[in-house]
């Protein structure tokens, strides 16, 4: 269980929550004494169970990283067609 002191929790509490969320436990202290511990609210949610359960559902096509035909990318600019 890691220890973070209040300066490091409010700078990086999205990352924290993200770790608590993951099933992580961490002790929050002002000046080394231990005032709060962050835990998961449920902790039947597997976050990382699922990463990748739609791995193979579809395909990226080869152009994706393509630039847009001019037409598309006029419209997405509020250009005229």
């Amino acid at each position: 269980m890691e220890t973070v002191n209040i300066h490091q929790a409010k700078t990086n509490l999205s990352r924290l929550l993200s770790r608590v969320e993951l099933g992580e436990e961490i002790v929050i202290a002002n000046r080394g004494i231990p005032v709060a511990k962050l835990v998961p609210f449920r902790t039947s949610i597997n976050r990382r169970a699922s990463l990748g359960q739609d791995r193979g559902r579809f395909i990226v096509p080869d152009d994706f990283n393509e630039p847009f035909p001019e037409d598309t990318l006029a419209a997405f600019e509020g250009g005229t067609e």
